[in-house]
Order: C-alpha cells, then sequence, then structure tokens
C-alpha cells in the first residue's frame, strides 16, 4: 500500500465517521422531546459544516424520497456508500 493511498483511507475514513456523527445527531434531534440543548446545536453545526459541502451536489441531483410524512436521504445513502467503495480502492493500492 502507497503512502499516498493510507492518507487518502484514512481521509476518507474521518470523513465517514463524521458522516455516522452526523445521521446519530440528526436522529437525536429528530426523536428529541425536550428544548435543544448546546451540545447539540453546537454537534450540529460541526457536523453540517464538515459534509454538506459533499452532499448539497449530490442532493440536486437526487433529492429526499417522501414515504409520508418521513424523507429518505438518499444524498446521504450515496455518499456514504461512495466513501466506503472509494476507501477500499485507496487501501488496495
Amino acid at each position: 500500500m502507497s503512502a499516498v493511498g493510507s492518507v487518502l483511507a484514512t481521509l476518507l475514513l474521518l470523513f465517514q465517521i463524521v458522516l455516522v456523527a452526523r445521521a446519530v445527531v440528526d436522529w437525536i434531534a429528530a426523536l428529541s422531546s425536550s428544548p435543544e440543548p448546546e451540545w447539540r446545536r453546537t454537534a450540529q453545526r460541526v457536523t453540517h459544516a464538515a459534509t454538506e459541502p459533499v452532499l448539497a451536489p449530490v442532493r440536486r441531483i437526487l433529492p429526499p424520497i417522501r414515504a409520508g410524512s418521513v424523507g429518505i436521504d438518499m444524498a446521504f445513502i450515496v455518499v456514504f456508500v461512495a466513501t466506503v467503495l472509494l476507501r477500499l480502492v485507496f487501501l488496495s493500492f
């Protein structure tokens, strides 16, 4: 494995972790009935700032799918799967 492949794979792993953190924070916000605490606002701001530049262009092509009152963010799923696949490619180099 090359050094460049290792660095890129590590960066993609960090991006995956931030994507998962975004999903967790968004689900906590969606399921919570209590007032929004400061830590959650900060977590949402950080995770959205890190992931939205990648998700927004994909979301313009693949808008969320509506299932009743629930929206399924296909852009998130596509970006997460693409990140996993790219990481596998970089790990093979």
